[in-house]
């Protein structure tokens, strides 16, 4: 058969020269990706040196996940590469988002070890849209916040307060979410929340609230930390001079009271979810210096 042609390859020798198999080459054969070049005088195919030159881009662009519809559409010039490759990134693009929240929700579930009902919410809570994402947080928001008798500046702020998690979060940003998403959500979490928020959100000509500088200036978190460090004891004279130092002669029970409506209500917990949701996750954990501020200032109460 090749005597007359000796140029020509049969699908089996082919198949030897590509290290393909010859039903993958019969298969790309049928659907006109490769087709041959001649028949042999029994009805063979037969193919060329341009053959193996075409088989190994069909095969490289089927390994960078093409489908033979668009592979055919390349080489048969109704398209470029470039055009295809185009749509075929954003499709994968769509798929790995798709993917980062599949195994966000499962690293959540394993952590949690979490019940079939739970399982079903973090993956609905995960797959939001953005408007559906927002709506939860202007419900959040109006709960907690609507209606506070605070300063136009700090009301404005309150009103253009986002959470939004982005178009390609990371795993980390996902299970923030479902969490965040989970708390927010709570009746309880906001009621506590909206009473926090009056104890520490001072009205129209009010001057600073006791406590409040512990929430809204991270400098006094950052200064118990330095304190802690030295191992200064919250029950301690030098504890006294420090509280003294952040609060002035602000009421220590006014303080003291500010403090745990902020750490009953989860503000600390509400804080680092929405870093982490924002991909902010450098701010540092303040629990333990909240908890040293907490005896130092318990230490100090007047008795009954």
């Amino acid at each position: 058969m090749d005597d007359d042609c000796p140029d020509v390859l049969t699908i089996g020798q082919l198949a030897h020269r590509t290290g393909l198999r010859v039903r993958t080459l019969r298969f790309w054969s049928d659907e006109g990706a490769v087709p041959p070049v001649a028949r042999s005088a029994s009805g063979y195919r037969l193919y060329d040196a341009d053959s193996v030159a075409r088989v190994e881009l069909v095969r490289t662009l089927r390994e960078l996940g093409l489908g033979l519809d668009d592979v055919c559409r390349v080489l048969s010039g109704g398209t470029t590469v470039a055009e295809v490759a185009t749509a075929h990134m954003a499709a994968l693009d769509a798929q790995i988002r798709s993917l980062k929240v599949s195994r966000a929700v499962l690293s959540t579930v394993a952590t949690r070890g979490s019940t079939a009902e739970e399982t079903a919410l973090m993956n609905r809570l995960a797959r939001l849209s953005a408007a559906e994402r927002k709506q939860i947080i202007d419900e959040f928001k109006e709960e907690v916040f609507g209606g506070l008798d605070v300063e136009p500046r700090l009301h404005d702020r309150i009103r253009a307060l986002s959470i939004e998690l982005p178009d390609d979060p990371t795993p980390e940003q996902v299970d923030a979410w479902i969490e965040l998403a989970e708390l927010v959500r709570d009746p309880g979490f906001r009621a506590r929340l909206r009473t926090w928020m009056k104890l520490n959100t001072p009205a129209p000509g009010q001057g600073r609230l006791p406590g409040a500088s512990i929430w809204w200036a991270r400098q006094v978190v950052q200064t118990v930390a330095e304190v802690r460090k030295r191992g200064v004891a919250p029950e301690g004279p030098e504890a006294a001079d420090i509280l003294s130092e952040l609060f002035g002669d602000a009421d220590r029970a006014a303080v003291l009271h500010s403090l745990e409506a902020g750490t009953e209500a989860g503000a600390e917990r509400y804080r680092r979810l929405v870093a982490r949701v924002r991909g902010q996750d450098s701010a540092p954990d303040a629990t333990e210096e909240l908890e040293w501020l907490s005896r130092a200032l318990r230490a100090r109460e007047s008795p009954n």
